[in-house]
């Protein structure tokens, strides 16, 4: 990780506790001993801080490298598994149930693949408020569409299975962009996803189709639209 890398990581940091609403980019100027321009400048990533400015920031917001490095879960960091590793049967659902349903009843449920449990929780999560006592797992097909803008990412007819509990876009990884399942409308979208100017920006991995503004309500955060993170992809079973 280089100076760069960490910059970003404290960048999403703050704006993720501005949209939770614990921090204003005024207060936070007045912490760090900023002018409000300067500091919205750098949330918006119009302009970059110095090394001191970066540490400024940090120990006004009492961040710790700890806090923000997006570490994978080692091995030995997880619970002692059993000689067989449970099993869980995740839902595969429309678009309209992953949007809307906080449990996903059987009526709803189209078919179901078994995934290892360990690879289900092995994910962090970082559930928005409100959503943090939906059901967890489930999966959508990506149909044409979907795999035509995320090619070669989410292959057509594979399965996409959605963390409803991360609605964060603080990175999961420092090098690789998240897939998000976006709701735009009565749409469910599978994209790469960035926030600047209270919008949602929505992008493509396949630089054909066109990068989509997605404008949020003064009283709106990310959250409110991202049902989930995909945590993992299927071949088409």
């Amino acid at each position: 990780m280089n100076f760069q890398d960490l910059h970003e990581l404290v960048r999403q940091e703050l704006l993720r506790r501005i949209e939770r609403g614990t921090l204003t980019g005024s207060r936070l100027a007045q912490q760090a001993g900023f002018q409000q321009a300067h500091i919205s400048n750098f949330l918006n990533r119009k302009r970059a801080l110095s090394l001191e400015g970066l540490d400024r920031v940090m120990a006004a917001q009492d961040i710790g490298i700890e806090q923000i490095l997006p570490l994978e879960l080692s091995a030995g960091a997880a619970p002692a598994a059993s000689e067989i590793d449970p099993v869980e049967e995740v839902p595969i659902v429309s678009p309209s149930s992953a949007m809307e349903d906080i449990s996903i009843a059987a009526a709803a449920t189209i078919e179901t693949i078994p995934v290892a449990s360990s690879r289900l929780y092995e994910n962090r999560a970082r559930p928005a408020t409100r959503r943090a006592h939906w059901q967890r797992f489930l999966a959508v097909r990506t149909d044409a569409h979907q795999a035509a803008a995320m090619a070669p990412l989410l292959p057509v007819g594979s399965i996409a299975v959605l963390d409803r509990h991360y609605n964060s876009l603080a990175p999961y990884r420092s090098n690789q962009a998240s897939i998000y399942a976006v709701r735009s409308g009565p749409m469910l979208l599978l994209r790469h996803v960035d926030f600047d100017e209270r919008h949602l920006i929505l992008k493509p991995y396949e630089r054909g189709f066109p990068v989509q503004l997605l404008p949020l309500a003064a009283n709106e955060s990310p959250g409110d639209y991202i049902v989930g993170r995909v945590c993992m992809v299927l071949s088409e079973l």
